[in-house]
């Protein structure tokens, strides 16, 4: 059984290259290095000023296509810089069998070894940032294309069986010391009734999807791809995989207290997220994501 980070599709450097400069002329010549692979996109940085993602996998094309249409209108009212399309490529027969697009370089980097005290002093941004998405009217964003929860992402009876081979197969790889506590802290979580609230979410927000600036504060949420209407938990995952317990606090203090149930909905999600970040890594050989992925399981179980 495959990954799923496999690609049916690899864009190259230099077919990205040839893509690029025969549909944005305006672009040429162009200067293209590897951002990184995603599980479904391959990630391009172009003339330093913008990047450019080209699907890896099919189940990504639609996902662009929803991007496309709700980011411009997103970037308008969240407090945070998006990754907003402003490139929009089509597919080339014999060439690239679908589209693609492009958005200006959010500057900054992904958050990597970051101090607890930088940590904190994020609590209040994100909380603001997830504040204005969680109140987007729901009917304008279905307007853009933007699913219902298709993936079930919070159900705990169908997704811990498979986080707990996880956390075995990263035992078993050695690639964390304290898998036993994560263990204890899986086996406590009970499904939860998820219906009455449906919001705007991000869907996959975690460390690889943030920029910080030099001084660890967040400046940046990119990939989009999974944006989709369901439960806030879905992204308050981010809030203990990336914050210790005093972030934590002035988070809620900001975004507003939400129920037992749904802060451990997100736990639950942070962990399978985190669980599958650090196979992810060590699969890539990705040393850095690999250590920032430990990090986040250290502060999931704080």
């Amino acid at each position: 059984m495959g990954n799923v980070w496999d690609a049916e599709v690899v864009v190259t450097p230099l077919l990205a290259k040839q893509l690029i400069e025969a549909q944005f002329p305006q672009l040429s010549p162009a200067r293209v290095a590897e951002l990184g692979k995603g599980f479904d996109n391959t990630v391009y940085a172009v003339n330093d000023q913008y990047v450019f993602r080209f699907p890896r996998r099919s189940i990504a094309v639609p996902l662009l296509k929803t991007e496309n249409a709700l980011l411009p209108l997103l970037a308008e009212v969240l407090p945070i810089p998006i990754a907003t399309p402003c490139f929009f490529g089509c597919r080339e027969p014999g060439r690239f069998p679908w589209l693609y697009h492009g958005y200006h370089l959010l500057p900054g980097h992904p958050p990597g070894n970051l101090s607890y005290e930088q940590r904190v002093k994020s609590a209040a941004h994100l909380a603001t940032f997830l504040g204005v998405l969680h109140s987007y009217p729901v009917e304008k964003a279905l307007k853009t294309g933007v699913p219902f929860d298709e993936l079930d992402r919070l159900d705990v009876h169908k997704r811990k069986p498979r986080l707990l081979e996880f956390l075995e197969k990263i035992r078993s790889l050695g690639l964390y010391s304290e898998v036993d506590e994560l263990l204890r802290i899986v086996l406590h979580i009970t499904p939860h009734d998820i219906s009455g609230k449906t919001l705007l979410v991000h869907g996959d927000l975690h460390i690889r999807n943030m920029i910080v600036n030099n001084e660890g504060l967040i400046a940046g949420i990119i990939d989009w791809g999974d944006v989709h209407v369901g439960h806030p938990a879905v992204d308050l995952s981010i809030v203990y995989s990336f914050l210790p317990p005093e972030g934590r606090d002035r988070f809620y203090q900001i975004y507003g207290e939400v129920t037992p149930g749904t802060k451990e909905l997100a736990r639950f999600k942070a962990l399978y997220t985190t669980a599958v970040l650090l196979l992810y890594a060590h699969d890539m050989k990705d040393l850095h994501l690999q250590k920032a992925a430990a990090q986040s399981f250290d502060l999931l179980r704080s």
